[in-house]
């Protein structure tokens, strides 16, 4: 796959920064519209986390794109993503803590007594604050190769955001075995990459 010229890559990057917008476009639109259904707040920790995830798996298979098919523009694709991962999630934190904890700390204790998975997404979500706030070219230049190393913590990460969905699932499975698949492959393809590296 060719790789793309400047204009070209402006001009997709425009394009997915907007395609990354439109699910948050869709929840404020069924929100204004009461179009979110029986429980909107669980159809909004719903949405908000769905794409969180989506975008983490997506972000993490852009290296693997890139070795698969020679698309050596993949990786200017990768910090957008990853900043839309970390907005979801904190999106998704933000509206667990308000409507489900309602910023009471007495209240959080009891309920991540009761739903540990809760516990567990958040330390997912802890561990991508310093990967969000170091994705800028002067924090890249600042830490040199300990931001290589810093950025490790995007595994742990993405593991613990799986486990936060798979705690949850209570009927179907599907969602958290696609995902559990798709990790795997995905981590996969780094453990090879790290022993040829070896």
């Amino acid at each position: 796959m060719a790789t793309l010229t400047p204009k070209q890559l402006y001009a997709a990057k425009a394009v997915v920064f907007i395609i990354c917008l439109l699910p948050l476009a869709y929840i404020i639109y069924a929100a204004l519209t009461q179009s979110l259904g029986t429980d909107p707040v669980k159809s909004l920790i719903h949405q908000t986390g769905d794409w969180a995830i989506r975008l983490f798996v997506l972000t993490m298979a852009i290296s693997p794109m890139r070795a698969w098919f020679a698309w050596g523009s993949a990786l200017r694709f990768r910090r957008m993503l990853g900043l839309y991962t970390w907005f979801y999630t904190s999106l998704h934190l933000l509206i667990v803590t308000t409507y489900i904890f309602a910023w009471d700390w007495q209240l959080a204790k009891i309920e991540l007594a009761e739903r540990p998975y809760i516990f567990v997404g958040f330390a997912a979500w802890v561990l991508m604050v310093p990967l969000g706030l170091t994705s800028n070219n002067r924090a890249v230049r600042a830490l040199r190769k300990n931001w290589a190393r810093l950025h490790i913590l995007v595994y742990p990460a993405l593991l613990l955001a799986w486990l936060h969905i798979a705690w949850q699932v209570r009927s179907s499975y599907f969602d958290a075995a696609l995902y559990g698949v798709l990790i795997i492959c995905l981590l996969f393809q780094r453990f090879q990459k790290l022993q040829k590296r070896l």
